[in-house]
């Protein structure tokens, strides 16, 4: 926070150099690359430049729509009584800077008034102040509906924000005078005070950030009862706003879900070797309350995101992932079903053979391997990860003809009783969909 208080006096030092009059070359620039950019990377390159020069237009026109307004009997008299009370002053940007939401735009206004000559330097720091103060607001009543680390971040943010105006009230005059030393523009004057004042506040309560988190978790306690689990920890609707960011906490969801029903797979593998009860219970109990679940809402979040404005990639990466949620879902239903065989082969003490649990042991470690190995690729982009995937998938194929013949011959022996040839059998067959679904990630990541 302290560092985002230090960024945002960028733009009134933008505003005070006067690149509003690069403004036209920005535009040009970024409509050539909008309209005739071949790539996808170049149009998004030329959407930045093109939004950044309608930004420096607006702050060349401003100072000229300002000198109107301060010719005004009102304004001018409302002025001057703000550059002589710095409570009035601190109260204007207060209010200012919540309604605008944006402690950047207010002092981007008040260095357009310096150039107009529609200010003084004392009302600008005073309405500076309060716009530090009002930059909370926004915050403030965004956390009031989200956890409570939040609100705790934004606590946080309101006490840096006052205590450095309180700090600097007593001194206001001098600094004041300081910031005048600092240029003889009034324009770069008031870009100065900001970037001063955030810089000074930001080193002066530096050291004291332990404490003022203390005070941050008092002033919002822990809950008497503790909070729900929330079932996903990452997709957030009001992300849509900015896809990118939405599809990658997509993707950070899928990727939780993803290793979820690795486990699941793992555990319901263990179960039906080691007939391990438990085991098996905790993949039955994560399939119906995560993983069912988790599917479906980040099914309905990426068809939301769907509705927005997006490029072709982005699209295409929401299919993808849809189209994954499909594969991942239907294997924690096989590590169920893994899962379900455990428990009746304990219920009906079903035996495998020696050889039967060899290779019934080797094939439960090769689809392991095959589905891991595909979700990493996908997570790290790894194109030859995602075909060494593949082929996996492809030897599993053959190990699992080969298991499944010698089954059938063991039991034309009579090495095998009959009661474990559907188990047997049905475990098989879940292992070579797992590896199928993983072979299906696997060349989803090849494709993009």
């Amino acid at each position: 926070m302290m560092g985002q208080e230090i960024g945002t006096t960028l733009t009134a030092q933008i505003v005070a150099f006067k690149v509003g009059d690069l403004c036209f070359l920005f535009i040009a620039a970024g409509f050539v690359l909008v309209e005739f950019g071949r790539e996808d990377r170049w149009r998004k390159y030329g959407e930045v430049i093109l939004g950044a020069g309608l930004l420096f237009l607006g702050m060349k026109l401003m100072p000229g729509a300002f000198a109107v307004l301060a010719a005004a009997p009102q304004v001018s008299g409302w002025l001057a009584v703000m550059g002589r009370n710095r409570f009035a002053g601190i109260l204007a940007g207060t209010v200012a800077t919540a309604v605008v939401q944006s402690s950047s735009a207010i002092t981007g206004l008040l260095v357009a008034m310096g150039i107009s000559d529609a200010i003084t330097l004392p009302g600008a720091v005073s309405i500076l102040l309060g716009a530090n103060i009002g930059t909370c607001v926004t915050g403030f009543i965004a956390s009031s509906r989200l956890s409570r680390a939040a609100r705790r971040a934004s606590v946080a943010q309101i006490l840096i924000n006052v205590l450095g105006v309180l700090l600097l009230l007593p001194i206001l005059s001098p600094f004041t005078a300081l910031v005048d030393r600092t240029s003889n523009i009034l324009p770069r004057q008031i870009a100065n005070a900001h970037t001063i004042f955030n810089v000074t506040v930001s080193v002066v309560l530096f050291p004291f950030v332990r404490q003022i988190t203390k005070v941050a978790q008092w002033l919002v306690p822990e809950s008497a009862s503790a909070e729900e689990p929330a079932l996903t920890a990452y997709i957030d609707e009001r992300l849509f706003g900015i896809p990118q960011v939405a599809l990658q906490e997509a993707y950070r969801e899928f990727e939780r879900l993803g290793d979820a029903t690795v486990e699941m797979v793992e555990r319901s593998c263990h179960a039906l070797l080691e007939l391990d009860m438990e085991a098996a219970q905790w993949v039955l109990d994560h399939e119906e309350a995560f993983v069912d679940p988790v599917c479906e809402v980040l099914d309905k979040y990426v068809n939301g995101l769907l509705q927005n404005n997006l490029s072709a990639k982005e699209q295409r990466r929401c299919f993808q992932i849809k189209n994954m949620i499909i594969d991942v879902e239907r294997v924690g239903g096989l590590a169920e079903n893994i899962a379900q065989n455990a428990q009746e082969r304990v219920e009906h003490s079903i035996t495998f053979t020696q050889a039967a649990m060899d290779d019934l042991s080797r094939l439960c470690q090769h689809a392991q391997h095959t589905y891991r190995c595909s979700l990493d690729a996908l997570n790290t982009r790894d194109r030859s990860l995602a075909e060494q995937a593949c082929l996996l998938e492809s030897e599993f194929d053959r190990l699992y003809l080969d298991a499944r013949e010698t089954h059938i011959n063991r039991m034309e022996q009579g090495l095998c009783a009959p009661e474990t040839d559907v188990i047997y059998m049905e475990t098989l067959r879940n292992l070579e969909r797992i590896c199928d679904h993983a072979d299906n990630i696997g060349a989803s990541v090849s494709e993009t």
